[in-house]
């Protein structure tokens, strides 16, 4: 398709946008009495305008029924967090039982390496990105430390080459072969926040598992920004959170992704959490830990319904407008971009 740079131009190009009504879904902020153009949804996405309505209907139900608001209402918390797997499910590509929805990325993070990485005599390296997100790096960092390893000898960073910008796949690929002998972990981003290049995470899975290592993502800036389909590419499991491009409010809680061929794994090493203990005896209180046999196994704590219902908020309008939608949207959007920019 060409474009022009006129207002006229793009004025129609929105008249013809199926998906320009949803635009009315979300709170754009207003100063000194004007609309702003907001390009921060990298950072923190826009406040959907249920999102008030679905917080308050947890406040009322808690008011209303106080601890039986878990089995009584419109929306019984007990049952809550099965509204936002299927959702979720769809944007990364994945079952619903390969998603659970808790704590925050970094935790997440630290939880998923008690779980995958597990060094063992030489096979005790970490493979990442060069200067990956600075929660990342500090997470590397400290869980290895914890472990008695020095991350200087153990996490090994990718660059890319002098004078470029970007990682090449082969220079990923080549980099896991070099070193797969020693090789417990292969951690990248799904998309480097600062160059936005997206990884072929595919290539990466494939070569890392070839390897003999395990491979995951941490998907913070790719999670609703790009086409995924963790189950597909047999990734092992995957992080991200929920308050960027999926508009769940500042600090929100996060997603995880976790294969499921983990789920009923009982050699699984992992840090355990009443939540996560099976539903039909987890109020029987008894000693001894029994997961759940999904990714939901991997909870610690009660969760926060209000965090759990602002979410719930953003994911009906991506199930409304549909994520296939919204991805052809996002490529006509940068092929404008990009179009406006070369003249």
């Amino acid at each position: 398709m060409s474009f022009d740079t006129s207002l006229e131009f793009a004025k129609d190009l929105d008249s013809k946008d199926e998906l320009r009504h949803f635009r009315n879904q979300f709170i754009i902020p207003v100063e000194n009495g004007k609309e702003q153009v907001y390009f921060l949804g990298n950072s923190l996405g826009l406040q959907p305008k249920t999102t008030a309505a679905a917080i308050q209907e947890v406040l009322d139900q808690w008011a209303s029924f106080g601890v039986e608001g878990f089995f009584k209402g419109r929306n019984p918390w007990l049952q809550y967090h099965d509204q936002l797997t299927k959702p979720l499910g769809n944007i990364v590509g994945a079952l619903p039982s390969e998603i659970v929805v808790m704590n925050q990325l970094s935790v997440n993070l630290h939880l998923m390496l008690v779980s995958f990485y597990r060094p063992s005599g030489k096979r005790n390296k970490i493979l990442c990105e060069a200067k990956a997100f600075p929660s990342d790096q500090y997470m590397f960092e400290t869980h290895v430390k914890h472990l008695g390893l020095d991350p200087d000898e153990v996490v090994i960073e990718v660059s890319p080459r002098e004078g470029e910008f970007t990682l090449r796949t082969e220079d990923i690929v080549a980099a896991i072969e070099k070193n797969k002998d020693e090789l417990a972990l292969v951690l990248f981003s799904g998309l480097n926040y600062y160059t936005g290049q997206v990884f072929d995470m595919p290539a990466i899975t494939k070569a890392g598992q070839k390897a003999g290592a395990i491979v995951g993502f941490d998907l913070a800036h790719a999670a609703g920004n790009i086409p995924l389909q963790l189950h597909d590419w047999n990734v092992d499991f995957a992080c991200w959170c929920n308050y960027k491009y999926l508009n769940a409010g500042p600090g929100a809680i996060g997603g995880v992704y976790i294969h499921e061929r983990y789920h009923t794994d009982s050699s699984i090493h992992r840090f355990a959490g009443w939540w996560g203990y099976e539903k039909e005896t987890r109020f029987q209180m008894a000693k001894g830990f029994q997961p759940i046999q999904s990714a939901e196994g991997w909870q610690l704590s009660t969760p926060s319904l209000l965090l759990y219902a602002s979410l719930k908020a953003s994911l009906s309008i991506f199930e409304e407008a549909g994520i296939e939608r919204l991805h052809e949207k996002r490529k006509a959007l940068n092929a404008y971009l990009w179009q406006v920019l070369k003249m």
